[in-house]
């Protein structure tokens, strides 16, 4: 059963020996090690697990760049952890991760956009934003956008049933997420939990509450996963998903040539 962990702002600052002989640990206990990663090749902390992976000379470890919030990067690492309990080898659960990915609604609630450097941020809205009281909802995927919290403005949720998990900092007023947001989501579910160490890094403010809605039945994401073409890694023979093993980089060959589609032809004639 592979072993998932997430790369957090304070990898970076840890002894490499320290890094190097927890890393060794979970490989010794998991086998294989699935690591969700910032997607900036240049992020301290990824670049030290790739010193870690080199030191230890580590193909069984999977470095994954995902470029979801904090709060949905340890619920994508709980649904990978989730269906490592299943059949899926480890070079499946790899390439599940960016696969599932896909499915998070994620955003926050923010005291301010001054700082923010993730999504877009309009003139008006950091001018608003010095008005003392006023809120903004920032969503980070799957479309990037800024509004305004009010009862009106909400931003656009899922079409799947969902669950909403809410994480703020400190006391932060939270009422919009569990009012309107959740309101309109209409989530089957919902979970407040700790905030992640790196929100605030992330957001660009300590005044903030993160907000996701993710599918959490493993059976929905067991079928989402197992429902991709798998093929055999030509280097290392695990099985994976993907174009190429997210352990060795292999690519993966087309072994099958898909007959051509003329999309321009008559309907009738392509019956």
């Amino acid at each position: 059963m592979a072993g998932v962990m997430t790369a957090v702002a304070r990898d970076a600052s840890l002894p490499l020996e320290q890094h190097v002989l927890r890393c060794s640990a979970a490989l010794d206990v998991h086998g294989h090690l699935v690591v969700l990663v910032p997607p900036d090749a240049s992020d301290p902390a990824r670049r030290r697990l790739h010193t870690v992976r080199s030191v230890l000379a580590a193909d069984r470890m999977a470095l994954i760049p995902v470029g979801l919030p904090p709060l949905a990067t340890a619920l994508l690492a709980e649904q990978l952890r989730q269906l490592s309990a299943t059949d899926l080898g480890p070079g499946v659960l790899a390439g599940a991760a960016p696969l599932l990915a896909h499915y998070f609604y994620a955003g926050a609630l923010l005291g301010s956009v001054a700082r923010l450097d993730r999504v877009n941020v309009s003139v008006g809205s950091h001018l608003k934003s010095l008005i003392p009281g006023r809120q903004f909802a920032v969503a980070a995927t799957p479309e990037p956008r800024v509004v305004e919290a009010t009862e009106r403005d909400v931003l656009p949720g899922p079409a799947y049933p969902t669950h909403l998990t809410v994480a703020a900092s400190g006391s932060f007023d939270t009422s919009w997420i569990h009012g309107p947001l959740a309101r309109a989501w209409r989530p089957q579910h919902v979970r407040d939990v700790a905030a992640p160490e790196d929100c605030a890094h992330w957001w660009g403010t300590s005044r903030v509450a993160e907000f996701t809605a993710h599918i959490a039945d493993p059976g929905v994401l067991y079928q989402l996963v197992t429902s991709v073409r798998r093929t055999s890694c030509r280097w290392c023979a695990l099985e994976i998903i993907g174009d190429r093993c997210l352990f060795c980089s292999t690519r993966v060959e087309n072994q099958a040539v898909r007959p051509d589609v003329r999309t321009d032809e008559p309907m009738d004639r392509r019956r």
